[in-house]
């Protein structure tokens, strides 16, 4: 006799399980499609609304923004002198008057050599702008003087024919100077409050929000001022070695303005890939018209040898700790902010973008300890492999309340 194979009818494991229609999976993924379309329409109308506020506020904005970076400078000596004593508002008073002792002392030192060697330098350019006519007269370009005489007669008839708007432009520029002035004596009224009374924010904020809001948010921005700061630091102290370096070579090459091109060269690698590729064109450019081909050969070479030795060497090594932003996210976010922006959009952008870093890594480890936390409650209420006793569905006492700090 041979064993029946036909499961019992209680049995309703032995049943076929039923496929889902074709049309049910499209629906659903067509609805999951749709829901997720909505959600970054909504995302993006947000982001709209934002840069809109942030356009319009922006006389505000930007101050803010920029006391902020100033003060995670000027942060470290207001901190030293608090801890052994000193008043907050006399440690932050004697911070910025050390400030402006060095920002000070630096202008001094520069605009003499600047006054001395510019009409030098004029006269070299005007040189090389004649050398380079007598070039594309000759092979292999070999342009006539009527082809040279009616190309800058087009420039000025074009300079000519914008004469307004020129003219505007200057109009602009003075009132822009003027509320350039206005936007740095705000930064540095902001910078010295946000030094002086910086370490009120955050308790005073965690109170207002609440316990559980009010641990994330200072959770979130304990990690941006560390993030914020760890960059301007280090890019502080990676600049200062490539206007160094390069500022020794330019003096020894006998470069004109080499103190001002290595300032600029300072200034420039506070934004990554664009300004040190700005201020290298500029200081071969000047040795170029100053000193000859030859020279601006050899301080191209310098150039690429030193931010070669900062991209290969310095940056990976400092600014990873500070930073982890990948290259191309760098380059993306210094493009989009002075598109956006102008300069201050390009020299803002990168602190802007480790600061959102920060907050989607943050929002990420929320989300994977969520997702932990119900895989270790999944795996807890399976039973072990080869465990009959029956858990005891009431526990022994009840477990307290979490109290929110």
């Amino acid at each position: 006799m041979t064993e029946s194979k036909t499961a019992p009818s209680g049995d309703n494991s032995a049943k076929p399980s039923a496929k889902p229609d074709r049309g049910s999976l499209l629906g659903a993924g067509g609805i999951w499609l749709a829901k997720w379309s909505a959600c970054l329409v909504v995302i993006a109308a947000g982001a709209v609304v934002i840069g809109w506020i942030i356009e319009k506020m922006w006389v505000v904005v930007l101050p803010v923004a920029l006391a902020i970076v100033v003060s995670t400078i000027l942060w470290p000596p207001t901190r030293f002198m608090t801890k052994r004593g000193v008043p907050p508002a006399a440690a932050a008073g004697l911070t910025l008057v050390m400030f402006f002792a060095v920002v000070g002392g630096i202008i001094a030192g520069i605009v003499p050599s600047v006054v001395s060697q510019m009409p030098d330098l004029a006269n070299k350019a005007t040189e090389g702008i004649n050398t380079v006519q007598e070039w594309v007269k000759g092979p292999p370009i070999n342009l006539r003087d009527e082809q040279l005489d009616n190309a800058v007669h087009a420039v000025v008839e074009r300079v000519q024919g914008s004469a307004a708007t020129i003219a505007g432009g200057v109009f602009s520029g003075v009132s822009t100077a003027g509320s350039l002035l206005v936007t740095l004596a705000l930064v540095l009224v902001l910078t010295f409050f946000f030094i002086k009374d910086g370490p009120r924010f955050v308790p005073w904020l965690h109170r207002v929000s609440g316990g559980r809001a009010g641990r994330h948010l200072e959770e979130v921005l304990v990690r941006m001022w560390a993030t914020l700061g760890g960059f301007i630091r280090t890019q502080a102290l990676v600049s200062f070695i490539d206007a160094l370096f390069i500022g020794i070579g330019l003096v020894i090459l006998g470069v004109p303005l080499a103190p001002v091109l290595a300032i600029l060269t300072f200034i420039g690698g506070f934004i990554p890939i664009v300004g040190a590729f700005v201020a290298g064109a500029l200081a071969v450019l000047v040795a170029l018209v100053a000193n000859g081909f030859t020279t601006a050969l050899i301080v191209l070479v310098l150039i690429i040898a030193v931010q070669q030795i900062e991209g290969n060497v310095l940056q990976p090594v400092l600014q990873s700790r500070s930073m982890n932003l990948h290259a191309a996210v760098v380059l993306l976010a210094v493009t989009a902010g002075a598109s956006l922006f102008g300069i201050v959009g390009a020299f803002l952008s990168v602190p802007v973008a480790a600061v959102a870093a920060v907050v989607i890594r943050y929002i990420g480890e929320q989300i994977d300890e969520r997702a932990n936390e119900g895989e270790d409650d999944e795996t807890k209420a399976l039973p072990a492999p080869g465990d009959t006793s029956v858990p005891d569905p009431k526990p022994a006492s009840p477990a307290p309340a979490a109290s929110e700090d």
